[in-house]
């Protein structure tokens, strides 16, 4: 049975020794959510997957808008594949995407789209690995217009990744006008933020971090969005996440980011 006959499904994960299940969200209609080791790890809108109901994915989407003319389809590339909530965002988004998914848990990625089948006419091709060890393996021409990179969950993360020779390998593979999207989700002191805005800063031409405002003053735990440029920060990129939200918003460019960066 799918989640959609019974509300739940579960599957044994090999890699992490964890169970995840996939079960249907009892508050919006249509909707189910994918945990891990009984920790939320995705949320997934099958009947309207153009509305995500995670913030920190919310403002990884208003991004994506911004990195090509509405609705026109992109190459995007996902290290960090969840329960492909992006790829479906961009899928409804941007009909006739290229997409690829990268995910080191073997059986995750089959639960999910066994559970939760992508929408039909989407091109998504699927890998198997790590995230750094996918990118190089990839056709050596294959560029993309969105890179998303959703793996850092906490203030560990992977130093084959976490660092300034990773960015330069995932640079190269943009597009001129290409966007290295950085979800990094930190403790208050916002060290894995900190790190992170500097290894990025060396490896793209322009940084900007996108987040609720309280993040920025180490509030609480949470997630800042780092996005790369391969050109300059384009100013009304800042106006234009501003006004998306989700509200409070506050977008960190330039010198206001040195703050955070050290």
């Amino acid at each position: 049975m799918t989640p959609k006959d019974s509300g739940h499904a579960g599957r044994f994960l090999r890699t992490t020794g964890q169970h995840a299940t996939i079960e249907q969200d009892p508050l919006v209609k249509g909707s189910f959510i994918l945990s891990i080791g009984g920790a939320e790890q995705s949320h997934v809108n099958l009947a309207a997957p153009e509305e995500i109901f995670y913030e920190y994915l919310r403002r990884i989407g208003h991004i994506v808008d911004l990195a090509s003319a509405s609705g026109e389809p992109v190459r995007a590339l996902h290290l960090g594949a969840g329960a492909l909530t992006l790829a479906r965002y961009i899928q409804a988004t941007r009909p006739g995407s290229e997409q690829y998914a990268v995910e080191l848990e073997r059986e995750l990625l089959d639960f999910v789209l066994r559970e939760l089948p992508m929408p039909q006419g989407s091109r998504l091709t699927t890998i198997i690995g790590d995230a750094r060890d996918a990118l190089a393996e990839l056709p050596a021409e294959a560029r993309f217009d969105v890179v998303i990179l959703d793996i850092f969950s906490g203030p560990e993360a992977p130093a084959h990744i976490a660092c300034r020779d990773f960015y330069e390998e995932a640079a190269a593979r943009l597009t001129p006008d290409g966007v290295l999207i950085v979800n990094v989700g930190d403790e208050p002191a916002l060290t894995l933020v900190r790190s992170q805005v500097a290894a990025l800063r060396l490896a793209m031409q322009d940084v900007a971090a996108f987040a609720e405002t309280g993040m920025f003053a180490g509030r609480y735990p949470g997630n800042i969005i780092l996005a790369g440029t391969r050109k300059p920060w384009p100013s009304e990129w800042t106006a234009e996440l501003l006004a998306r939200g989700p509200h409070p918003a506050t977008v960190l460019h330039g010198v206001d980011l040195d703050r955070i960066s050290g």
